[in-house]
């Protein structure tokens, strides 16, 4: 392409123009310009791809990278069909067997009954939804370049999730410090595997949620959780062995059915919700309109001063009210999340900037 259009300008500066440039030249000429200037939009986005992934990998290794309730080959990472309201994160068993929501041959043929038809692929998605967010917008092409949406590039779509390891997680996790959360873990993780001075938190398997649910609360308390958190991993762990959920029925569902099938269990709230949504099960369409950088990003996105909006306090509600942000984030559907880490970058809180892959627990 590039050599046909050298050869192109070589013959024009070559013809004697005779007359003056028609509307076609003028169209042609305009349309060489955007063609110009989407290529550099590409080429600003590769070099953002690049230094984000550089700085959050680092060197690429064949070992597996792990984090605490997902792990991924760095090597193999495998181009799968994708939708962006349907779980893309390969999904793991208390088991240890391995299920994604659509196989390869979901692009030519007909999906299983009730999924809609994958719209894109791990490869693709993310610069699918980034195309479609500058189109609806253009002022989110300048944050997406600067801040590159790491949650949704092929290697963060091949991280595995363990559903009931990760909110299990989240619960330990709750209104305690990262530390305290890390040594309950381990002590919760001891209690069904022989003892061992030299284990970590990775080393030894999570107990399956058959495992849990025979166990008493006052045993489960042995790893330093409160009576309350024994009790709604105990809760967890029952939903998990009768299959009301399972990583088939997070697969298959809707947004909402997750909502729904996840806050009926006691200790997840909406908001813990929404982000094992996000993270966990990479699901590009969660709007959490409840969260307050959220709320503080998109007002600041519409030119709103957020520290006058602040000062006036107005509890839940402070910065927009719900359906203010329902109503200006529906043209960025079915990719509402993507955007929040380029919004949220215009007015970083204290709690965003710290925010990591666990899930938050509320009574």
């Amino acid at each position: 392409m590039s050599s046909q259009r050298t050869l192109r300008s070589s013959a024009a500066a070559n013809t004697v123009k005779t007359s003056e440039p028609t509307d076609q030249d003028c169209a042609a000429k305009k349309k060489t310009i955007t063609h110009d200037s989407l290529s550099t939009t590409s080429k600003k986005l590769n070099r953002t791809k690049r230094q984000a992934r550089d700085q959050s990998d680092g060197p690429r290794k064949k070992a597996r990278r792990q984090t605490p309730d997902s792990t991924v080959e760095n090597d193999a990472i495998i181009d799968r069909p994708a939708e962006p309201q349907r779980t893309i994160a390969p999904l793991i068993t208390p088991k240890g067997s391995r299920h994604v929501t659509y196989d390869q041959e979901s692009l030519i043929k007909t999906p299983k009954a009730g999924l809609p038809r994958p719209t894109g692929t791990t490869g693709n998605i993310l610069e699918q939804a980034c195309a479609h967010l500058i189109k609806v917008d253009s002022r989110m092409q300048p944050l997406i370049e600067k801040h590159y949406c790491r949650i949704f590039c092929p290697e963060g779509l091949a991280e595995e999730c363990d559903p009931f390891r990760s909110l299990c997680s989240g619960i330990m996790a709750q209104q305690v410090s990262g530390a305290a959360a890390s040594s309950i873990k381990k002590k919760f993780i001891a209690l069904f595997n022989e003892p061992d001075t030299e284990a970590t938190e990775d080393s030894q398997p999570f107990p399956t949620p058959t495992q849990v649910a025979a166990c008493s609360v006052p045993f489960l308390r042995q790893a330093g959780l409160s009576e309350r958190k024994a009790e709604y991993i105990k809760g967890l762990a029952e939903k998990f062995t009768s299959g009301e959920l399972s990583a088939t029925v997070l697969m298959n569902a809707s947004d909402e059915e997750v909502l729904e099938k996840l806050t009926a269990v006691r200790g997840l709230g909406k908001w813990s919700v929404e982000m094992f949504a996000c993270f966990g099960l990479k699901r590009m369409d969660i709007l959490s309109t409840g969260d307050l950088g959220v709320q503080r990003g998109m007002a600041a996105f519409l030119g709103k001063d957020v520290k006058k909006l602040k000062a006036k306090g107005g509890g839940k509600w402070k910065y927009l009210s719900e359906q203010d942000m329902l109503k200006h984030s529906e043209k960025f559907a079915p990719y509402r999340y993507v955007p929040n880490p380029s919004i949220d970058a215009l007015n970083p809180t204290k709690a965003h900037q710290k925010r990591i892959h666990v899930v938050h627990v509320e009574d």
